[in-house]
């Protein structure tokens, strides 16, 4: 096993049942670790797990750490065979110079490669580590006398594989937790996966402040971090320890263990070329090089290539939409929150005392009604302020007609009806369009007309000019009542989704960097939570709820006999959770096709997608995406509210003449579908 096609590193953290000051028990658990969990690029194990870090004053015992040598090069040899392209890292207690260090010993191929130094030791409270070791601070020997070799030894050491990107660093468990952590330079120094041997005792709330703290680091270093703590079969003297095993990847946790196991196993793919893309993003990441203290020592490691088959993470279905409900929740109220007080600096920065929006009983629009209202709430306008629009036209429902006029009543917004059926049968007359082949005549009256309209079969209804000029007339209208707020959101910015000039412009959009995905949870939300931020109102809320239930479609066609909506959005261009998760791959992850492919294959959306069917609408997706990039080169403004953005301002700077040739064409020969 080893890296994947994809850049894919597979990592397993592992606490193993200690016997305390027996390094040949501890080694053999080791070894049988690796055996019994294999396939992994690279294994850590908890600090000094060799001897047992509460071992004491037996640190001081020649025998124990004669042994500890003996066993670790035992160990790394017998792995040699066992996994022979895996990194395999173990605590032990190492001598030179006169002084005791508490080392990671960096097992590869059958030896120790390297070993690296604790720089930060505690000794305070129930610690007491200067008691038995040193302090690595940079000026030891280079190298020192391990078994039969000499091995590397110091701070300044990385292990790197130079073919697949992967480069690793070491520190050990104060480490971490100290002002500057050693694994800050190793980023800079080039580490993409940085690793903890640490032996964390337990207190209240510790595991919490733990786990924090790797997930911070691997933020900050833009990194993956692995972190192995040993279990409660260390002595239990004065101290507990739990086996706390974690893998966090750039803020993200890919992996956790439960605590207080005898024996601890976490396993994790870890993405690093998704690392190296975002240092490359981050321009403020390689401000920082001038601050390395010294150059590292690159010692070479080969970690081998393997198939892609199997995926060790879990792959969201929903990037946008996170899956727990507390975090939902949270995640909800900073987005309307940040919708409602963006549009709200707009008003008093501009001035305005009047806005203007079109209702159409969809989600889109109820999400930027909501808002709407709760920014004029925070400036202190009265909501009669806010003038809501609903223009029937000619694929216009009941059900969202009531859905729009409720909304509207409930909110106590000013409303307004405009029909724009008239308007649009006399810009067809007069641009001598024919919509579906419908032949008009100067004798032909509307109602002749969507007469004429209901006999052209359903699958015949196609014709965008015949849209067009709905989706202008109603921008026409909403702009010529004054300052109009939009309702377009990112998915449909980033298919294109959206009609020139028309509800493709607004003089503010809060929904502009918000997928599709999310928007109906946002609009449930504010539905649970009226009494928080407008007022609760029982019709709002189940009008609400009826929006969420309703299909999304433009509604630019005209619907069924029964008046049931025919024009489906995700029938024409393809499920939005499909799209988003496809956004989420391209934009944020910066992932090929092929990559995007083998992703979705492992993601559980809300039904079951054939591989051609998620072939066919990754095209369709690059084609719209390169192919309207024009549209967003001149959105209007809009608050960023996630880690995607397609602002020609700020996250998203493209031609609009790209080629997407390139991606289609590999999309076309990728084998992981």
């Amino acid at each position: 096993m080893g890296v994947n096609a994809f850049g894919l590193v597979r990592v397993s953290v592992l606490s193993t049942e200690t016997h305390v000051g027996n390094p040949a028990v501890n080694a053999r658990a080791v070894v049988e670790a690796v055996r019994a969990n294999p396939g992994s690029d690279v294994y850590l194990f908890p600090e000094l797990g060799i001897t047992g870090y509460t071992c004491g004053d037996l640190f001081g015992q020649e025998h124990l750490l004669d042994a500890a040598v003996e066993h670790t090069v035992k160990v790394a040899d017998e792995l040699g065979q066992l996994a022979p392209q895996a990194v395999i890292v173990v605590g032990v207690p190492v001598q030179c110079g006169g002084s005791l260090y508490n080392c990671a010993a960096v097992l590869h191929q059958g030896r120790v490669i390297g070993l690296v130094p604790k720089q930060h030791l505690p000794t305070y409270k129930e610690f007491y580590e200067r008691r038995w070791f040193a302090p690595a601070v940079g000026r030891e020997a280079k190298t020192v006398a391990f078994g039969q070799e000499e091995v590397p030894f110091g701070i300044d050491l990385l292990f790197d594989d130079a073919t697949s990107g992967v480069r690793l660093g070491v520190e050990i468990c104060e480490d971490v937790w100290s002002v500057i952590p050693p694994s800050s330079f190793q980023s800079l120094g080039g580490a993409t996966l940085l690793l903890n041997l640490s032996a964390s005792n337990e207190v209240v709330g510790k595991s919490d402040y733990r786990r924090d703290l790797v997930l911070n680091q691997s933020a900050r270093c833009l990194a993956a971090y692995a972190y192995a703590s040993c279990g409660w079969t260390e002595s239990s003297t004065d101290l507990v320890f739990s086996g706390h095993c974690l893998i966090a990847e750039n803020g993200s946790l890919l992996a956790e263990s439960p605590r207080f196991q005898r024996e601890c196993v976490v396993t994790a793919d870890v993405d690093v070329p998704k690392l190296v893309l975002e240092r490359n993003r981050t321009s403020s990441f390689a401000d920082d090089y001038r601050l390395l203290p010294y150059t590292y020592r690159l010692l070479p490691v080969t970690l081998e290539r393997r198939e892609t088959e199997d995926l060790q993470r879990f792959v969201p279905a929903h990037p946008f939409v996170p899956s727990a409900n507390a975090e939902l929740r949270r995640r909800c109220d900073e987005i309307f929150n940040i919708q409602s007080c963006g549009l709200a600096k707009r008003l008093e920065s501009a001035g305005i005392r009047r806005l203007v929006i079109g209702v159409s009983g969809g989600l889109d629009s109820t999400l930027a009604l909501l808002a709407a209202c709760r920014a004029v709430d925070l400036v202190g306008l009265d909501r009669k302020a806010v003038l809501g629009v609903t223009m029937p036209g000619f694929g216009t429902t009941r059900r969202t007609r009531s859905n729009a006029e409720q909304l509207m009543e409930s909110l106590g917004v000013t409303s307004k009806t405009i029909d724009i059926r008239q308007s649009a049968f006399d810009a067809y007359h007069s641009m001598g369009h024919q919509p579906f082949g419908v032949p008009l005549s100067d004798a032909m009256g509307l109602a002749q007309f969507e007469q004429a309209l209901q006999n052209v079969p359903i699958e015949k209804r196609q014709d965008l000019v015949f849209e067009n000029v709905q989706a202008r007339l109603r921008t026409f209208f909403l702009m010529s009542h004054g300052f109009v707020v939009g309702t377009g959101d990112l998915s449909e910015a980033a298919l294109g989704w959206s009609t020139y000039n028309g509800d493709h412009m607004s003089m503010y959009n809060p929904n502009c960097s918000i997928p599709k995905t999310l928007v109906k949870f946002l609009v449930r939300y504010v539905a649970e939570n009226l009494e928080t931020y407008l007022g609760y109102h029982a019709e709002l809320e189940r009008t609400l709820l009826d929006v969420v239930g309703t299909p999304i479609s433009p509604e630019l066609l005209p619907p069924g006999k029964e008046g049931e909506i025919v024009q489906s959005t995700e029938s024409s261009i393809g499920p939005y959770e499909l799209h988003d998760f496809f956004l989420a791959c391209m934009v944020r992850n910066g992932y090929s096709p092929a990559k995007t492919l083998y992703f979705a294959r492992h993601a559980k959306f809300s039904r079951e997608y054939s591989p051609a069917e998620v072939r066919q609408w990754l095209k369709v997706f690059y084609k719209r995406f390169f192919q309207n990039q024009f549209k967003r080169s001149c959105v209007p403004d809009g608050p960023k509210v996630g880690s995607v953005s397609l602002s020609p301002r700020g996250d998203w700077r493209m031609p609009s003449d790209a080629d997407f040739r390139l991606w289609v064409e590999e999309l076309e020969t990728a084998k992981e579908a």
